[in-house]
């Protein structure tokens, strides 16, 4: 852990606010115990919907919708389907870039935007495309691509992009977003070089999985330094798993609990599914569980043991209210802005922490705070715009 004070690295949210998201279950994975199918919580359209609903009736300011090529619901078509049934929770959309031709990609989009009113914000992906295996390099370039093209459909009259990947003049009418002030927020995560420089250069939000404090600082520090290199400050957020109870007992045994049906060739061939199991982040998620004691801990309360199962983020913080509060303190010192949580099963770990963390939390919106989200009706080709 870091030993001292903490100075907090260069963002563009100077308010010591923690915007909280939770996790829906759309790609899979809901269980009772790691490592174990659960039939009974299955990626169904209706276990989703409860998710997402019990979510907004807790207080949580976003629900991550993520994206894989697994058993469960699309991202966009369940978004689209679950909106209506919603009024104050913000959707964190993962969109992987090269699934979706870029213009038709903005114009659902900029439906979904319309339905949510708003409330949208969009996790872009850089991964391989299912059953591929991409040079990086034309990944970073079609997400760089991918990128400026909504964005120029967010903000200007005509898509006119000129790029090596895509080459087109629209006009922009058919992708007008609802937010106004620049289209919905971007959050991205990636640990290669390549990935780092496109957050930097187009996205607002970096997100990264659990390392040791020193280790996600050092990459704050490298990211703020990325962003002003390129005119521009940005935010962090942090995917995260817990289990939180009223005594670091209790969250510990619920925890062996979580684990006891762990089956390690079943856990290898539910965590081989998905299309980040090969990437650098993962690797460095299997690095930080080497350097755990017997059962699974890093630093005081970090918990490695769930990246036995599951490719991407493994880690966890498991303690008492007042020791994940702590904890959640000295990531915002650093200068975390969004934390994005799940537990298992989901239902049952929202409870749990809303009840005994979220209200000890300053929980905020960064659209809110960033002024992207109108407070009246915009004009917009779907709005009350004169349709030419």
């Amino acid at each position: 852990m870091i030993e001292g004070k903490i100075e907090t690295v260069a963002i563009r949210t100077p308010e010591r606010v923690a915007e909280i998201s939770w996790f829906n279950d759309i790609i899979g994975g809901d269980t009772a115990y790691l490592g174990v199918l659960d039939n009974d919580r299955r990626s169904s359209y209706e276990h989703c919907r409860d998710i997402t609903l019990e979510a907004e009736k807790l207080g949580f300011s976003n629900i991550l919708y993520p994206s894989a090529y697994t058993v469960g619901q699309d991202g966009l078509a369940f978004a689209a389907s679950v909106a209506p049934e919603t009024n104050k929770i913000t959707f964190l959309l993962a969109v992987r870039t090269g699934e979706v031709h870029p213009p038709m990609l903005a114009r659902a989009i900029s439906s979904l935007d319309h339905m949510l009113k708003g409330r949208l914000i969009l996790n872009i992906i850089n991964s391989d495309l299912p059953g591929t295996r991409e040079d990086p390099n034309l990944r970073y370039q079609r997400c760089s691509e991918v990128i400026q093209i909504l964005q120029q459909g967010w903000t200007q009259d005509r898509i006119s992009h000129k790029g090596e990947i895509y080459q087109f003049d629209l006009p922009s009418d058919p992708v007008k977003s609802y937010q106004q002030n620049g289209g919905p927020l971007l959050y991205f995560g990636g640990t290669s070089p390549g990935s780092r420089a496109v957050c930097a250069k187009h996205c607002d939000v970096f997100l990264t999985w659990p390392e040791s404090e020193e280790s996600m600082y050092a990459t704050l520090k490298e990211m703020s330094e990325r962003a002003a290199a390129e005119g521009r400050t940005i935010d962090f957020g942090l995917r995260i798993h817990v289990i939180v109870r009223e005594t670091q007992e209790e969250a510990r045994a619920y925890a062996k609990k979580l684990i006891s049906k762990f089956d390690e060739k079943r856990g290898l061939e539910i965590r081989s599914r998905g299309e980040d199991s090969r990437s650098l982040g993962v690797l460095k998620q299997d690095e930080l569980r080497e350097t755990s004691d017997e059962e699974g801990y890093v630093e005081d309360i970090l918990w490695t043991d769930i990246g036995k199962v599951f490719s991407g983020c493994g880690s966890g913080l498991v303690g008492s209210a007042d020791q994940i509060v702590e904890k959640l303190n000295r990531y915002m010192d650093m200068g975390f802005r969004s934390f994005i949580f799940s537990g298992f099963p989901l239902i049952e770990e929202a409870n749990y922490f809303a009840k005994l963390v979220l209200p000890r939390l300053p929980n905020a919106s960064l659209p809110h705070l960033q002024g992207r989200i109108p407070q009246e009706t915009p004009t917009t080709p779907l709005t009350n715009a004169e349709l030419v």
